[in-house]
């Protein structure tokens, strides 16, 4: 076997702080679903939060608006407040609840509002980069992983109680 040089990562998602913060993002993001390109920016934000991997969220003009329809789908942020879900719509695709805003954000986060944050896991890929993201594991919390990112992640089985 091969001995392949695995570099560590350059950030712990416990290293990250509780209440979340908000950054700017450092490299353009991109979100891509059926062959579409859903959102592409440079002016993204990501939200860093104990135990997840960065959520990132895309500036509402970087977004194809023509592929995104409001869902019924609201859920409560402690933090970051009434967060509003969307259906993306390709052809005859609809993919539910793929996406969240949060329209009056709590204080601290409004420079996120009305931005997008795609769930990762429901696209055909999602990149920081040039780097093709994972899912967080989970189905809730919509974490993007990259190679940068180090673990044990909040989401999958056994982990809602951390």
């Amino acid at each position: 076997m091969g001995n392949k040089h695995v570099s560590a990562p350059r950030e712990s998602v416990w290293d990250y702080p509780r209440p979340p913060r908000v950054e700017k993002a450092r490299q353009n993001v991109r979100v891509v679903a059926n062959g579409v390109t859903l959102g592409k920016s440079k002016h993204a934000f990501r939200v860093l939060e104990t135990s997840h991997p960065p959520v990132y969220y895309i500036p509402p003009e970087d977004v194809r608006k023509d592929c995104v329809f409001p869902s019924e789908r609201r859920t409560l942020c402690e933090f970051k407040g009434l967060a509003h879900y969307w259906n993306v719509r390709l052809g005859r695709r609809e993919i539910s609840n793929a996406a969240w805003t949060y329209p009056s954000p709590k204080d601290g986060y409004e420079d996120i509002r009305n931005y997008f944050a795609f769930y990762p896991g429901l696209m055909d890929a999602c990149f920081v980069g040039n780097e093709r993201v994972e899912p967080q594991p989970g189905d809730f919390y919509g974490g993007w992983v990259t190679s940068d990112i180090g673990g044990p992640f909040k989401g999958g089985p056994g982990t809602r109680g951390w």
